[in-house]
């Protein structure tokens, strides 16, 4: 061992050590790695800065923008709603599904990605089934890792192992090369979760309000709404027709509130000079005390129809709620609730009032607003948002937890389908390179208006660019200093001589087992030009040896710190380290097992 190896090794151990405890955070020690190699001589800085410009860095930071856009569109939350429907009254079958879509989507975008997409499904599938959390967030975070192990973009170790492929002057992996041993794995993985679900703890069924806020469900509960609500549709011969919201003075006239107005298939938001038309539905709120729906449907000449969620809950993406309180020194103490004008000043309307203790629902337009009052306020999202900016007249004191599911950008879930097809569609088709694919694929959901600019800068995980960046230097620094060779000739010493199951599954294990300590991905960085070295030494082709590298990274299960997947779903699921060792540990070997003999079948040894 020469004096330079030994020096990019003690910093190396350094690294995994600060990895270990997480002190700094891992990207910081990244950057403290990328800014000390430099002085070992062993590379220039421009070297170790090389990383910023390799195009597997620029693809993985496109696939986080792609991932958020499929969010913001409604993407993952129509696939909540969609496993609800399919899976009916079956927790089996439930399980299967949502193991089988996490896999399906991870295999396109970050598998840390699709897990922040599918906890909040998972915490909604819970509570509406009344099943405990905890025995769907493993699931979740089990599927988000073996969806590593479908296809060449699925996580970041696959493209950092292809990358040392390619830099070896060899060809790299195909779209597809890691499909049929993901897709075996993933029916273990779901035949093994079946039989798991006894070994996770039972926990509680999840609350209706996430963080200890209500939920719309009990405001109407609490200020008596169910039975106030009406969707009415304007029909031909009304007296509706032609006139002005303000014209039409319907709270004046029969004690009603125009929530809000669809027109087309889409909700409007109703302004006293917006025109009433033949056909278009009004969501009318009747609050009078003795207001009777039967004359007032006759009187305009309005038909019923039917409603499929309490208080027009069914519309959650653009009517929503919030509690405000009214302050001492508000403008609003002493009016009343029409003089005040809720919908014309804030663009809201009042549909309960609470003081005290004492909730009012009806008669609330003569009521006289006191200070310390707590008023429920509806009306769209956006402009529910924009409350927060006013001080003076009021303070938002509650949004409800539903708030969470309300899409960014609602009704444009198929272009954020079709922009994702588009991506793998040139990505299996080789047509451009991979992150040319993706950054058009940015571009377009840009163009379309599923994401924008500053949101795709929120949704790339920064810290994982840099974690990578600054630990690739260390596979060049390893290799020049003698560092690879050596390792390769560690293992070729240690099971040289024994049969190449030995040799495939020690190689995977030391893979794992590094990867217990250290990001998947900077295990990656490691082992794959080990592995390359090795199959080069024993006369094999790199390619198995290869594929064991990256489906032993993507073999996170045995502990809640081996990936940012397992992280994420701790917290939802209140796990202890205990319950990933318990459930981890067995199905990595069942995975070590299943590899080592899958791999030799699928890609032949000889090179």
């Amino acid at each position: 061992m020469n004096d330079q190896l030994a020096v990019v090794l003690g910093l190396l151990s350094v690294a995994i050590v600060m990895f270990a405890i997480n002190k700094p955070r891992m990207d910081a020690v990244a950057l403290i790695m990328l800014t000390a190699l430099p002085f070992t001589g062993v590379l220039s800085m421009s070297e170790a800065l090389a990383g910023f410009s390799d195009s597997n860095i620029v693809l993985i930071a496109a696939l986080f923008v792609i991932g958020d856009g499929l969010v913001r569109t409604g993407v993952a939350q129509s696939l909540g709603d969609w496993l609800l429907a399919r899976a009916g009254s079956s927790s089996v079958m439930l399980l299967m599904l949502l193991m089988v879509v996490v896999a399906a989507l991870g295999a396109t975008m970050s598998s840390t990605a699709v897990t922040a997409i599918f906890v909040p499904v998972g915490l909604r599938i819970a509570q509406n089934t009344g099943a405990a959390p905890s025995k769907l967030m493993m699931p979740i975070s089990f599927a988000a890792l073996i969806s590593g192990m479908m296809t060449l973009i699925a996580t970041a170790p696959n493209l950092v192992v292809n990358s040392e492929l390619v830099r070896h002057g060899l060809d790299g992996f195909h779209f597809f090369s890691f499909t049929p041993f993901g897709l075996v794995i993933l029916v273990l993985g779901m035949v093994y979760m079946l039989f798991a679900q006894r070994w996770l703890p039972a926990g509680d069924g999840a609350r209706s309000g996430q963080g200890g806020r209500p939920s719309l469900t009990e405001w109407i509960k609490e200020y008596d709404l169910s039975a106030r609500e009406h969707r009415l549709r304007i029909g031909e011969g009304s007296s509706l027709v032609g006139l002005t919201v303000a014209e039409a003075r319907l709270r004046d006239t029969s004690g009603a509130s125009l929530v809000a107005i669809e027109r087309a298939k889409k909700l409007l938001q109703p302004h006293a000079n917006t025109e009433l038309r033949v056909g278009d539905v009004l969501f009318v709120d009747l609050f009078a005390p003795n207001a009777n729906v039967s004359a007032f449907r006759q009187e305009f000449t309005l038909e019923p129809l039917p409603i499929t969620g309490g208080y027009f809950s069914d519309q959650l993406q653009e009517i929503g709620m919030a509690e405000v309180v009214v302050p001492a020194s508000s403008t609003l103490v002493g009016d009343t609730l029409v003089g005040a004008d809720f919908r014309h000043r804030y663009g809201l309307i009042v549909i309960g009032l609470k003081r005290g203790t004492e909730s009012l629902s009806r008669g609330l337009e003569n009521q006289q607003l006191h200070a310390g009052d707590t008023l429920l306020l509806t009306g769209p999202w956006s402009t529910i948002r924009d409350l927060q900016s006013n001080r003076r007249d009021f303070v938002v004191f509650n949004l409800p937890a539903e708030q969470d599911e309300v899409l960014p950008v609602s009704g444009r879930a198929g272009l954020a389908v079709a922009c994702l097809l588009l991506v793998v569609g040139l990505m299996i088709s080789g047509v451009v390179p991979n992150v040319q694919a993706a950054l058009m694929g940015c571009l377009l959901m840009g163009a379309l208006g599923c994401v924008d600019l500053n949101t795709a800068y929120r949704a790339i995980d920064w810290k994982t660019i840099v974690l990578i960046v600054g630990m690739l230097p260390f596979s060049l620094a390893l290799d020049r200093t003698g560092g690879v060779e050596l390792a390769a000739d560690g293992l070729m010493y240690l099971v040289g001589d024994a049969g190449i199951y030995l040799v495939l599954g020690t190689l995977f294990a030391l893979t794992a087992v590094l990867g217990m300590f250290i990001s998947n991905t900077a295990t990656a960085v490691l082992m794959a030009p080990v592995a390359i070295a090795l199959a080069k030494d024993l006369g094999f082709s790199p390619y198995p040896f290869a594929m064991i590298v990256a489906l032993a990274a993507s073999s996170a299960f045995m502990t809640p710190v081996s990936s940012p997947v397992n992280t994420l779903v701790v917290g939802p699921g209140n796990y202890t380290f205990g319950d990933f060792v318990k459930i981890g540990v067995p199905f990595t070997l069942i995975v070590l097992v299943t590899s080592i003999f899958l791999v030799p079948v699928l890609l032949p040894l000889s090179p």
